[in-house]
């Protein structure tokens, strides 16, 4: 009985040990070698909560599969879904709310039209003024017809550069964070499936363009576990079906 005893009180220890943690660090997006203290760290799955020290390091229970939740006052909330328990560093971006630059590009105007007489409107002047004509002369109407110098035409097309160009610059940003490494590293998706998964899920320009700035580990993160909820000819992309000849 006594050995019993014993017996029980050293495994109990080595139990509680058995269990599974994962560890990391948090870092400022930005300031790359900035800890964060106090980040919220909650295990999605089992509902635990912890969070980073002074140093910006955490310690929490967790499973291959889960998906933790990093959050803090003044920066954007991210995920991580655990591949493996390897210890983890995490850079969490600044909130901010900037305003777009906003260009203005001017008009150069016919100096032939700019400079020409108006007939009716020195002969009023004369008038009104006893002969003066010492006046700021019409640039806007010449005979009190309104000028139509293609404004509205160059206007148009000033925004459709602007909006091809905001298109290419999201295209890129896309083509920089949301690559074959990135989804590999997060869901070990190889091959065929992960040509599939790129495809599929790959971001959208209104989604990109509508949070700023885009988390591309939680859109990925959101994406596999989708992903996994597919059937395996979900996963196939459907072939296109052949046209049929005259």
């Amino acid at each position: 009985m006594y050995r019993l005893i014993i017996f029980l009180l050293l495994a109990l220890p080595m139990g509680a040990f058995a269990q599974t943690v994962t560890t990391g660090t948090v870092f400022d997006f930005t300031k790359k070698t900035l800890s964060i203290p106090g980040v919220s760290v909650r295990n999605l799955n089992s509902k635990k909560v912890t969070s980073t020290n002074k140093d910006g390091k955490y310690t929490i229970a967790a499973n291959i599969g889960d998906l933790l939740e990093f959050s803090a006052v003044g920066y954007h909330t991210d995920t991580l879904y655990l591949t493996n328990l390897l210890n983890r560093t995490i850079y969490l971006p600044v909130k901010t709310n900037n305003l777009n630059d906003v260009e203005v590009s001017a008009v150069r105007m016919n100096s032939q039209i700019t400079d020409a007489k108006d007939p009716l409107a020195e002969k009023y002047t004369l008038l009104s003024t006893g002969g003066n004509l010492n006046r700021k002369r019409m640039t806007d109407k010449v005979g009190g017809l309104g000028l139509n110098l293609g404004y509205g035409k160059y206007k148009r097309q000033q925004r459709k550069e602007a909006d091809l160009k905001e298109k290419e610059m999201y295209q890129q940003e896309i083509d920089e964070n949301f690559t074959p490494k990135a989804i590999t590293d997060l869901t070990k998706l190889e091959g065929e499936e992960l040509k599939n998964f790129m495809i599929i899920y790959r971001p959208s320009i209104e989604a990109v363009k509508g949070e700023r700035p885009f988390r591309y580990t939680f859109y990925i993160s959101r994406a596999f576990v989708a992903w996994k909820k597919l059937s395996p000819q979900e996963r196939k992309l459907q072939d296109l079906p052949k046209l049929k000849a005259n």
